[in-house]
């Protein structure tokens, strides 16, 4: 009897957990999204250069990013429900700080704070959404990251209606926002305590069934190969997201918060690309969206630096779909090629890849104060090219294949 209530708890998939953390997702990602929505006040109110701002953006990206695969591989081994609120504590202690702060290097701290809130939310978010999904991986993980993408399209939304009003003051209202999310973590991380019996973690027996080194070899090619093509979107997605809002302004004379319409509507995009992504996938096969969204995005990629203002709304709601349809797809992907590591594998994906994005953000504000924003579009127009190496990943098949081989 309690082997079937296991096994039955191991494949029902409970929504209201899923939609409570999409719903944090969406709360902790809005709140990361604050900072480069804050990035037209900074500039003016602190003289900042495009160089610190993508200082900012590399630090709360790379504090988030390198700390996610660890807390993943931590927490793989060791169970640990309650870290969910208190990471979220550090965002709460973050967006204080950004509120208060009245220089470049304590928003840097401010920022550190907020991101290591961030490192600890994603991948125990992801290993929840896991949990909670039953048979439907590819939905729930849609669900999951949904909320994520939807916090992060808010950034120009927020800078219109409260960061233009209010200034850098107006961050205070995302404390709010936090202490919410600490109290849905809370029944969230009851929740994942009374299902660890139903998913153990991976002891060192089981690590050891591996893998001939051949087969071995081949996951680490297409683990690296898979990080690379999501820091090549990365990249892509933080170009437009941090340092487009400037090519509106300085090229269309565009007012601030006329601008962050635009962004808005690219994110918007995306988040709808996130959702429909995981279905599609499931019908047309995961590597083949991999490779759809990338050298599908392409082309509008090329035109958007060409286009008149007119194109830019329509060339946004097509370009953001397509290339974030393959967001929630490549973390499962990346699962099924190292079943049982899932915390370090969303990590990894969500995480680290992400983190290697965030460089995009240093470089490109250092390119943008030598040369122009309109250099740095132009240049980041070739990335969704990398999708063509898509066709070295193995296909769904022999990824199932390798799955089973190391669950067996």
């Amino acid at each position: 009897m309690a082997s079937v209530k296991k096994e039955a708890s191991a494949t029902e998939t409970i929504y209201k957990v899923l939609f409570a953390i999409s719903f944090v997702h969406l709360l902790n990602d809005a709140m990361q999204s604050v900072i480069p929505a804050i990035f037209p006040i900074l500039e003016q109110s602190m003289n900042l250069s495009f160089a610190q701002l993508g200082w900012i953006a590399f630090t709360l990206n790379m504090t988030s990013s390198i700390m996610q695969p660890v807390v993943g591989w931590y927490t793989d081994k060791k169970t640990s429900p309650f870290l969910l609120p208190l990471g979220m504590a550090c965002s709460l202690a973050g967006m204080v700080g950004i509120v208060f702060s009245s220089h470049f290097s304590y928003i840097l701290l401010s920022v550190v704070f907020i991101g290591l809130g961030s490192a600890v939310f994603h991948p125990e978010g992801s290993r929840v959404a896991y949990m909670a999904a039953g048979k439907r991986r590819g939905l729930a993980q849609s669900i999951y990251q949904v909320g994520g993408n939807t916090g992060q399209s808010l950034a120009p939304v927020m800078t219109a209606l409260v960061f233009v009003p209010f200034g850098q003051f107006g961050a205070i209202w995302f404390t709010l926002v936090a202490a919410l999310a600490i109290a849905v973590l809370i029944f969230v991380s009851g929740w994942y305590r009374s299902r660890l019996v139903a998913f153990p973690r991976i002891g060192n027996k089981n690590r050891k069934k591996a893998a001939n080194p051949k087969r071995k070899n081949q996951i680490t090619f297409a683990v690296c190969l898979l990080v690379f093509l999501v820091f090549a979107r990365s990249w892509y997605v933080s170009g437009i997201s941090n340092f487009y809002q400037f090519y509106l302004i300085k090229n269309y004379h565009l007012s601030i918060s006329h601008a962050q319409y635009y962004i808005f509507v690219f994110l918007a995009a995306g988040v709808a690309g996130t959702f429909f992504g995981g279905p599609l996938a499931d019908r047309f096969g995961k590597r083949n969206m991999i490779f759809w969204s990338m050298l599908g995005s392409a082309p509008l990629a090329m035109l958007l630096p060409h286009v008149r203002l007119f194109w830019v709304y329509p060339i946004f709601l097509l370009l953001g779909f397509i290339i974030m349809s393959s967001f929630s797809v490549t973390v499962v992907y990346a699962q099924e090629l190292l079943p049982g590591r899932i915390g370090m594998v969303s990590g990894l994906i969500v995480g680290l890849a992400f983190g290697m994005g965030a460089l995009g953000s240093v470089i490109l504000g250092n390119l943008a104060d030598l040369y122009s924003v309109r250099f740095i579009m132009l240049l980041v127009s070739f990335l969704p090219f990398a999708g063509v190496l898509t066709f070295l990943l193995p296909n769904d098949q022999t990824v199932k294949a390798w799955e089973m081989e190391q669950t067996r």
